[in-house]
């Protein structure tokens, strides 16, 4: 399969095209191919210089491939920018839960300053660090991506002079192990699950938490992202 993408991709740039259209590419590739053949395919466009436009269902595909990603549903463009702003800066609530994994907690703006806001949420209350221009009462979402949330058996110290912001706790629900991370899935008080992904950056731990045990989630006020649709 990856010789055959290569000639097919070889045929197509033979006649120097100055925009190359691709359809799912790379789509009955297994996953190790696909990868080498993603980064292959990516430095043999640059060689060549040609501008390509690539349609794909897998958003890591787009996000390894793309120096410019637009979002689309329903036949409109709801967002166009780098990987980076895409994954990072979502402008829409699609487009956060499209792209990646992401917790949505849907809440209310209390209080909104230049420098921070604060929403109240069913589990949680948000500190951010940055203020979004709404009016208190206004109903928002909260967007946190499972790898900028820590996990720990205590409870964190807290970073508002004793406030309790951006922070729960919960109850190990689930946990999925993928080798360089692992997946938890944290139950909180109201049902709700929050995803939390973290790095296994060591072989061995003696307070390694697991099924049934309770845990704290917290994480910094740069972390979240407020979205008004």
């Amino acid at each position: 399969g990856g010789q055959q993408q290569r000639v097919a991709l070889a045929r197509s740039l033979a006649k120097r095209p100055q925009l190359l259209l691709l359809d799912e590419p790379l789509g009955a590739l297994d996953k190790k191919l696909r990868e080498e053949t993603q980064i292959e395919l990516v430095n043999i466009i640059e060689d060549v210089g040609v501008t390509c436009v690539m349609v794909t269902h897998d958003q890591e595909e787009a996000m390894t491939m793309a120096s410019r990603i637009a979002v689309m549903s329903e036949g409109k463009v709801l967002q166009v920018g780098p990987p980076s702003d895409i994954y990072e800066t979502p402008a829409t609530r699609f487009v956060a839960d499209f792209i990646g994994n992401v917790n949505m907690m849907d809440g209310t703006l209390t209080t909104d300053e230049p420098d921070h806001c604060v929403i109240d949420c069913q589990d949680v209350r948000h500190y951010v660090g940055h203020g979004i221009t709404g009016s208190t009462g206004m109903a928002v979402s909260v967007a946190v991506r499972p790898e900028k949330i820590h996990l720990s058996r205590h409870a964190p110290a807290s970073e508002h002079d004793g406030e309790d912001y951006n922070r729960v706790r919960g109850t190990i629900k689930n946990l999925s192990y993928f080798g360089s991370f692992t997946v938890y899935h944290l139950e909180l008080p109201s049902g709700r699950v929050l995803k939390i992904s973290q790095n296994n950056t060591q072989r061995h731990r003696d307070d390694e938490l697991t099924w049934g045990d309770e845990a704290w989630a917290h994480w910094s006020r740069l972390s979240q992202v407020v979205l008004t649709q």
